[in-house]
């Protein structure tokens, strides 16, 4: 696990902690942990080895995931590429659906022309993306779903 999504959840709170006990709690190197101390994670005190407390650690970590959202304003979708919430190129916005009740908006970023997705109910469209033209596509067919089985198959008996 990459330690820009360690889940501060796996450290018990009352606990103290070394720093080869915290790196293998979140599948990481020890030296990431020492990096983590370089960006405001405290130890206990200054003796060596190092010891860390499980609810110090848990609240670095919180402040470290919540300070790296990036949430999407109404009329945005997040580009991956640009990694900012950004408008539709044009305002054309197409939804495809996955459920009865939701699916997903898609549309090209108007910074590099790549795909934006961002997941959505769809009774939630029009405040979502005010102002925008959003089109409704049809899901893309099922392998169940063909009229006619593959002509390579074996299943059958020859006579």
């Amino acid at each position: 696990m990459p330690a820009s999504r360690a889940n501060p959840n796996r450290i018990k709170l009352h606990r103290s902690y070394t720093t080869t006990e915290v790196a293998a709690c979140f599948g990481v190197h020890k030296n990431t942990v020492r990096n983590w101390c370089k960006r405001g994670l405290q130890p206990i005190d200054a003796i060596r080895p190092a010891l860390f407390q499980g609810t110090t650690i848990r609240e670095f970590l919180t402040k470290q995931n919540t300070g790296r959202k990036r949430p999407c304003s109404p009329g945005t979708l997040y580009c991956l590429r640009c990694r900012q919430p950004r408008p539709p190129a044009l305002g054309m916005v197409e939804y495809v659906r996955i459920t009865p009740s939701s699916g997903n908006l898609r549309a090209l970023c108007e910074c590099c022309e790549a795909r934006t997705h961002r997941r959505v109910r769809q009774a939630d469209i029009a405040q979502i993306m005010p102002g925008c033209e959003v089109q409704m596509a049809h899901g893309l067919p099922r392998l169940s779903g063909q009229a006619a089985p593959s002509l390579n198959c074996d299943s059958e008996k020859r006579g």
